[in-house]
């Protein structure tokens, strides 16, 4: 008898090697189509999650303040107040030493640089260039021209919420309500959320969740550390060299240094600037030199060893996020792309080695809890109320 010859199909005929890549190749087509669903989602929505998640930073930032009245005893409400009044003080103090630094030194720095600048082409004239003056100014007006027509994707990018005043006052508001609430009712929110989902998936998305919110709480503190020593170091070098205006200097750092490596880099070359129209070209490039010294301790110091410790995310990883981020989304995309990968990072390592209890069930745990902590503050309400009536008696 004739042995049957087999069906002839792509699972027979076609070699393993094109079937496992044409399986991957699907499969990240599904995936890439959500992620971009997701981000033009985002982006439609832009006006609420950016100061969202402005609020959830700052929240990580201060989140321990709150923590430590509450383990203390006392309310929780207190503690959102001073955390609040901590933040608020903090940024009023750096906003007042900027202003009153700069107040009399801005238009100082506008007509020196002004006098820098007409010195630089008289010496490109006399040099063997073969440029005139109107050339230079030709050349920089078109540079003006193009930046000015496409200072939106430079500045704001796809994320843009502060394009007119009342936009900026909502989007703040919008953050000051949600760090609030946050602060005051984050846990609640958190396993409201979680309830949406089914019931086998809320161990592992709360144990997803709490390494990933981890994480951004230590990029949080851990990033301030680091601006810190910007500010420090790049601040000192300004003040030993004779550089005015040091402390705007060290601020400005500071504040930029919160966008990784390409922040600091752009204010310390302020600084670089500033001391070249005030003392020149030698003193300048020493004023360089200090950014790159400082800058090359935080790329090889302080982000191996203490961001990298801290969100485990390699000094690699953080230099494609935060170009990628400015690329998609402009200056909030480079703000947020660390903490959203390092955040991503503890999520996928939690997921993929099972770091959860099966039987747990946190929503339920939780609602049970929150119910008995309703009861107590509802007896202790009743019994300061009857103790009320009978002082009254």
């Amino acid at each position: 008898m004739e042995e049957q010859s087999r069906p002839v199909s792509a699972e027979t005929e076609l070699p393993l090697g094109v079937r496992v890549a044409a399986a991957w190749s699907w499969r990240l087509i599904l995936i890439g189509a959500a992620i971009a669903a997701l981000l033009w989602l985002i982006v439609q929505v832009r006006v609420l999650v950016v100061p969202v998640m402005v609020a959830i930073l700052l929240t990580a930032l201060l989140q321990p303040i709150v923590n430590a009245f509450v383990k203390r005893g006392l309310p929780r409400s207190a503690g959102v107040g001073a955390a609040l009044l901590a933040f608020l003080l903090a940024v009023g103090a750096l906003v007042w030493l900027i202003v009153s630094q700069l107040r009399g030194g801005f238009g100082d720095v506008a007509r020196r640089s002004a006098v820098a600048w007409n010195d630089f082409l008289k010496w490109i004239e006399s040099a063997p260039f073969g440029l005139t003056a109107e050339q230079v100014n030709g050349f920089i007006g078109q540079l003006v021209n193009t930046i000015e027509t496409h200072q939106d994707e430079i500045w704001t990018g796809a994320l843009a919420v502060t394009t007119t005043a009342g936009q900026l006052v909502a989007g703040s508001l919008l953050a000051l309500f949600s760090l609030i609430f946050l602060l005051l009712d984050g846990k609640r929110i958190w396993f409201w959320v979680l309830g949406f989902l089914p019931s086998g998936a809320h161990a592992p998305v709360h144990s997803a969740g709490l390494a990933g919110w981890t994480s951004v709480g230590q990029y949080v503190r851990v990033q301030i550390f680091v601006a810190f020593v910007d500010a420090v170091g790049i601040g000192l070098g300004a003040l030993i060299l004779g550089v005015p205006l040091p402390i705007p200097i060290a601020i400005l750092v500071f504040l930029g240094s919160f966008i990784p490596f390409l922040g600091a880099i752009s204010t310390g070359l302020l600084a670089a600037f500033i001391a070249l129209v005030y003392n020149g070209p030698v003193n300048a490039l020493l004023m360089l030199g200090v950014v790159i010294l400082v800058n090359q301790i935080e790329g090889h110091v302080l982000q191996p060893l203490v961001m990298g410790s801290a969100v485990k995310v390699h000094p690699l990883g953080v230099v494609l996020a935060v170009s990628g981020g400015a690329l998609l989304a402009g200056i909030p995309g480079a703000l947020f792309a660390v903490p959203l990968a390092a955040s991503a990072s503890a999520i996928v390592n939690t997921l993929m080695s099972r770091r959860w209890d099966p039987d747990d069930t946190p929503v339920a745990s939780f609602l049970t809890q929150d119910k008995r902590s309703r009861q107590v503050k509802h007896r202790a309400r009743n019994v300061a109320r009857i103790t009320r009536k009978e002082g009254r008696v």
